[in-house]
């Protein structure tokens, strides 16, 4: 055993952290992102929500501070109203150590081309809409 791990962070999902190099990106996904279908690897997370994976992964992932945005959500189609959702990602940021708070807002196309390219997506139960993040590794320092 290890301390100081979140219990939801699987022994697989802890070694892709551990993997992943600066610049390297992560996908945390809602039960309606194309996973299978788009990740390289792929970590099956289908009894946690987007939220609290997110607040456990922000414990030990530094997020890109050398470029804009370190993170990415997908934005809303057109004429929908901002996700719910998105008020408790924003406070999980506010909340954690990241230094680079900075978000993007990518449609959905540029997102699930942008997600074919990440490290690994973690295919979550989330059931609410719009619940996907992207996180851009950064550097210890």
């Amino acid at each position: 055993m290890l301390k100081n791990i979140p219990k939801v962070l699987s022994p697989e999902l802890v070694k892709v952290l551990l993997e992943m190099g600066h610049g390297d990106e992560l996908v945390i996904a809602d039960g309606n992102y194309p996973a299978a279908s788009n990740a390289q690897r792929l970590i099956r997370q289908d009894g946690l929500g987007a939220v609290e994976l997110l607040s456990a992964i922000l414990m030990l992932l530094p997020v890109d501070t050398y470029v804009d945005c370190g993170m990415a959500l997908m934005s809303v189609a057109e004429g929908e109203d901002e996700p719910i959702i998105w008020e408790a990602f924003h406070g999980v940021f506010k909340q954690s150590s990241v230094e680079n708070k900075r978000v993007e807002y990518l449609e959905r196309g540029a997102f699930y081309e942008r997600g074919k390219k990440a490290y690994a997506i973690l295919a979550t139960g989330e059931e609410a809409l719009y619940a996907n993040i992207l996180l851009r590794k950064g550097v210890v320092k």
